[in-house]
Protein backbone atom coordinates (compact mmCIF):
# COMPACT_ATOMS: atom_id res chain seq x y z
CA UNK A 1 0.00 0.00 0.00
CA UNK A 2 2.74 2.58 0.87
CA UNK A 3 4.30 1.78 -3.03
CA UNK A 4 0.78 2.93 -4.21
CA UNK A 5 1.23 6.25 -1.79
CA UNK A 6 4.82 6.91 -2.89
CA UNK A 7 3.99 6.35 -6.70
CA UNK A 8 1.01 8.80 -6.38
CA UNK A 9 2.86 11.77 -4.47
CA UNK A 10 5.66 10.97 -7.25
CA UNK A 11 3.49 11.30 -9.66
CA UNK A 12 2.14 14.00 -8.66
CA UNK A 13 5.05 16.49 -8.07
CA UNK A 14 6.09 15.25 -12.12
CA UNK A 15 2.80 16.92 -13.21
CA UNK A 16 3.29 19.39 -11.36
CA UNK A 17 6.97 20.28 -11.80
CA UNK A 18 5.69 20.13 -15.54
CA UNK A 19 3.29 22.53 -15.52
CA UNK A 20 5.15 25.07 -13.86
CA UNK A 21 8.20 24.55 -16.54
CA UNK A 22 5.75 25.09 -19.05
CA UNK A 23 4.65 28.27 -17.60
CA UNK A 24 7.70 29.45 -17.11
CA UNK A 25 8.74 28.60 -20.44
CA UNK A 26 5.89 29.98 -22.17
CA UNK A 27 4.75 32.76 -19.94
CA UNK A 28 1.51 32.00 -19.66
CA UNK A 29 -0.31 29.82 -17.48
CA UNK A 30 -2.25 26.28 -18.28
CA UNK A 31 -6.24 25.57 -17.72
CA UNK A 32 -7.20 22.93 -16.05
CA UNK A 33 -8.33 21.33 -19.39
CA UNK A 34 -4.73 21.17 -20.93
CA UNK A 35 -3.36 19.53 -17.62
CA UNK A 36 -5.94 17.15 -17.91
CA UNK A 37 -5.00 16.35 -21.03
CA UNK A 38 -1.08 16.25 -20.48
CA UNK A 39 -1.54 14.24 -17.48
CA UNK A 40 -3.57 11.54 -19.67
CA UNK A 41 -0.75 11.63 -22.03
CA UNK A 42 1.36 10.69 -19.63
CA UNK A 43 -0.55 7.94 -18.44
CA UNK A 44 -0.95 6.83 -21.79
CA UNK A 45 2.76 6.38 -22.48
CA UNK A 46 3.50 5.03 -18.87
CA UNK A 47 0.77 2.01 -20.17
CA UNK A 48 3.59 1.08 -22.47
CA UNK A 49 6.15 0.75 -20.13
CA UNK A 50 7.49 -1.67 -17.74
CA UNK A 51 6.35 -0.07 -15.03
CA UNK A 52 3.03 1.49 -15.35
CA UNK A 53 1.61 4.32 -13.19
CA UNK A 54 -0.82 2.85 -10.99
CA UNK A 55 -3.04 6.01 -10.36
CA UNK A 56 -6.31 7.24 -10.49
CA UNK A 57 -7.23 11.10 -9.74
CA UNK A 58 -9.64 14.08 -9.85
CA UNK A 59 -8.19 17.01 -11.39
CA UNK A 60 -10.15 20.55 -10.73
CA UNK A 61 -9.71 23.86 -11.29
CA UNK A 62 -10.49 27.20 -12.59
CA UNK A 63 -9.75 28.30 -16.68
CA UNK A 64 -7.27 31.31 -15.76
CA UNK A 65 -8.85 33.28 -19.03
CA UNK A 66 -12.55 32.18 -18.83
CA UNK A 67 -12.75 31.81 -14.74
CA UNK A 68 -14.97 28.83 -15.16
CA UNK A 69 -14.90 25.83 -12.79
CA UNK A 70 -13.84 22.55 -14.55
CA UNK A 71 -13.81 18.55 -12.96
CA UNK A 72 -11.74 15.72 -14.73
CA UNK A 73 -11.84 12.08 -14.13
CA UNK A 74 -8.49 10.30 -15.14
CA UNK A 75 -7.69 6.60 -14.49
CA UNK A 76 -4.72 4.48 -14.61
CA UNK A 77 -5.52 3.07 -18.18
CA UNK A 78 -5.57 6.75 -19.11
CA UNK A 79 -9.49 7.04 -19.52
CA UNK A 80 -10.18 10.91 -19.12
CA UNK A 81 -13.96 12.90 -18.82
CA UNK A 82 -14.82 15.88 -17.66
CA UNK A 83 -17.47 15.97 -15.37
CA UNK A 84 -19.58 18.20 -13.24
CA UNK A 85 -19.03 15.69 -10.20
CA UNK A 86 -17.67 12.55 -9.34
CA UNK A 87 -16.96 10.12 -6.56
CA UNK A 88 -13.65 7.69 -6.67
CA UNK A 89 -13.72 4.05 -4.63
CA UNK A 90 -10.37 2.65 -2.90
CA UNK A 91 -9.84 6.04 -0.09
CA UNK A 92 -9.67 8.36 -2.66
CA UNK A 93 -12.13 11.44 -3.08
CA UNK A 94 -15.67 12.90 -3.67
CA UNK A 95 -15.46 15.77 -5.64
CA UNK A 96 -18.01 18.62 -6.90
CA UNK A 97 -17.59 22.55 -9.41
CA UNK A 98 -16.61 24.64 -8.58
CA UNK A 99 -15.29 23.97 -5.60
CA UNK A 100 -13.39 20.56 -5.04
CA UNK A 101 -14.45 19.11 -2.17
CA UNK A 102 -12.46 15.95 -0.67
CA UNK A 103 -13.21 13.07 1.60
CA UNK A 104 -11.88 9.55 2.27
CA UNK A 105 -13.98 7.23 0.12
CA UNK A 106 -13.46 2.92 0.28
CA UNK A 107 -14.51 0.84 -2.64
CA UNK A 108 -18.39 0.95 -3.07
CA UNK A 109 -18.84 4.10 -1.08
CA UNK A 110 -18.67 5.58 -4.22
CA UNK A 111 -22.02 4.21 -5.14
CA UNK A 112 -23.80 6.08 -2.09
CA UNK A 113 -22.23 9.44 -2.62
CA UNK A 114 -22.75 9.49 -6.21
CA UNK A 115 -26.82 9.23 -5.58
CA UNK A 116 -26.33 12.31 -3.49
CA UNK A 117 -24.40 14.13 -5.86
CA UNK A 118 -27.22 13.01 -8.51
CA UNK A 119 -29.97 13.86 -6.88
CA UNK A 120 -28.88 17.22 -5.31
CA UNK A 121 -26.03 19.00 -7.51
CA UNK A 122 -27.31 21.68 -10.12
CA UNK A 123 -24.62 23.78 -12.57
CA UNK A 124 -25.11 26.74 -10.23
CA UNK A 125 -24.47 25.54 -7.04
CA UNK A 126 -22.53 27.65 -4.45
CA UNK A 127 -20.26 26.40 -1.99
CA UNK A 128 -22.14 26.65 0.79
CA UNK A 129 -24.65 24.03 -1.01
CA UNK A 130 -21.72 22.36 -1.78
CA UNK A 131 -20.98 21.74 1.87
CA UNK A 132 -24.59 20.94 2.74
CA UNK A 133 -24.31 17.92 -0.27
CA UNK A 134 -20.44 16.95 1.50
CA UNK A 135 -22.53 16.76 4.75
CA UNK A 136 -25.28 14.43 3.34
CA UNK A 137 -21.97 12.64 1.52
CA UNK A 138 -20.35 11.73 4.91
CA UNK A 139 -23.57 11.38 6.83
CA UNK A 140 -24.46 8.11 4.21
CA UNK A 141 -20.53 6.84 4.85
CA UNK A 142 -20.53 6.92 8.57
CA UNK A 143 -24.63 5.40 8.56
CA UNK A 144 -23.46 2.86 5.80
CA UNK A 145 -19.47 1.84 6.38
CA UNK A 146 -17.76 0.67 9.48
CA UNK A 147 -15.35 3.04 9.49
CA UNK A 148 -14.33 5.70 12.13
CA UNK A 149 -13.57 8.84 10.43
CA UNK A 150 -10.75 10.43 11.77
CA UNK A 151 -11.82 14.08 10.38
CA UNK A 152 -11.20 15.39 6.81
CA UNK A 153 -9.31 18.44 4.96
CA UNK A 154 -11.46 20.12 2.98
CA UNK A 155 -10.32 22.63 0.38
CA UNK A 156 -11.93 24.62 -2.21
CA UNK A 157 -10.45 25.11 -5.68
CA UNK A 158 -11.18 28.83 -6.75
CA UNK A 159 -10.21 31.45 -9.33
CA UNK A 160 -7.96 33.08 -6.46
CA UNK A 161 -6.39 29.73 -5.36
CA UNK A 162 -7.00 27.00 -3.57
CA UNK A 163 -8.56 27.39 0.04
CA UNK A 164 -9.27 25.52 3.40
CA UNK A 165 -12.78 25.28 4.46
CA UNK A 166 -13.58 24.53 7.88
CA UNK A 167 -15.46 21.37 8.29
CA UNK A 168 -17.10 19.81 11.49
CA UNK A 169 -17.61 16.21 11.12
CA UNK A 170 -17.31 15.40 14.46
CA UNK A 171 -21.41 14.41 14.58
CA UNK A 172 -22.67 11.16 15.36
CA UNK A 173 -25.13 9.75 12.82
CA UNK A 174 -27.49 7.15 14.13
CA UNK A 175 -28.17 4.22 11.36
CA UNK A 176 -31.77 4.32 9.80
Amino acid sequence: MQELTLQTVQFAEYIQANAQLYTMRNEADLSPSAVAHFVRGELASSLRSRKPYNVNLLLGGVDPITHKPSLYWLDYLASLAPVPYAAHGYAQYVSRTPSLLRLPLTHNSRYYCLSILDKHHHPDITLGQGIKILTLCTDELKRRLPIDFKGMIVKAVTKDGIVDIEFDDDKVVKSA
